[in-house]
């Protein structure tokens, strides 16, 4: 029996992450038998990874970059995705191969066959059966960051980002849903977390055919 793969994604400061854990909840009531993971870093030597390229004060090349995350990605789906959904479980993952087309494609300039290779080479193809992704003006979401209490985390390299370079993410995550209409969802984030969550519980139970 074979799982079903549902991705959440958007922009910083979406809250994309809060939903993914409100949704985790839910499922668990319902009873669903589901893995909740997340990108980059959700592994042991994603662990590594993830420290090595968010958290250094090295420049890092935009090459090494995006190869840094396919590596990640590799990992995650070899030793934790796949093995959940040939079980028949439910896989819900804050970031996937989404994100690299559009942070390292978009934002950092690289062109989309350099891009889909990568992610073709890192995935083995393997695409979710749905996406989330969560809709936020770039100003709403750079106030949302600015206003984070910070007491007990650590500034990565993604939040030192221009308002810029995240309108060049956003356009290209609206790019996928023009193109993925039947498997990209776009979520209005711009509300409360009360409410964006029952749109994702909607749409969620609607793909699952859960009540």
């Amino acid at each position: 029996m074979q799982g079903k793969f549902i991705t959440f994604e958007g922009i910083d400061g979406s809250g994309k992450s809060t939903q993914l854990r409100m949704l985790a909840e839910t499922l668990r009531v319902k009873g669903i038998d589901f893995l909740s993971t997340f990108e980059p870093g959700d592994t042991p030597l994603g662990r590594r990874l993830r420290k090595a390229f968010l958290e250094t004060e090295e420049a890092v090349a935009p090459i090494a970059e995006l190869l840094l995350f396919a590596a990640d990605r590799a990992q995650h789906v070899e030793h934790l995705i796949k093995p959940a959904l040939e079980t028949g479980r439910v896989v819900i993952s804050d970031r996937y191969a989404d994100a690299t087309f559009a942070y390292q494609g978009a934002g950092r300039g690289f062109d989309e066959r350099t891009v889909n290779r990568v992610i073709e080479l890192a995935t083995g193809g393997l695409k979710p059966n749905l996406t989330l992704f969560f809709d936020i003006t770039v100003e709403t979401a750079t106030k949302r960051m600015s206003d984070r209490d910070r007491t007990n985390t650590i500034e990565n390299r993604m939040d030192r980002e221009t308002a810029e370079f995240y309108a060049r993410v956003r356009d290209a995550y609206l790019g996928i849903a023009r193109r993925e209409p039947a498997r990209f969802k776009i979520i209005d984030a711009n509300g409360s977390p009360d409410e964006t969550h029952a749109e994702v519980v909607e749409t969620v139970s609607e793909f699952l055919n859960i009540k």
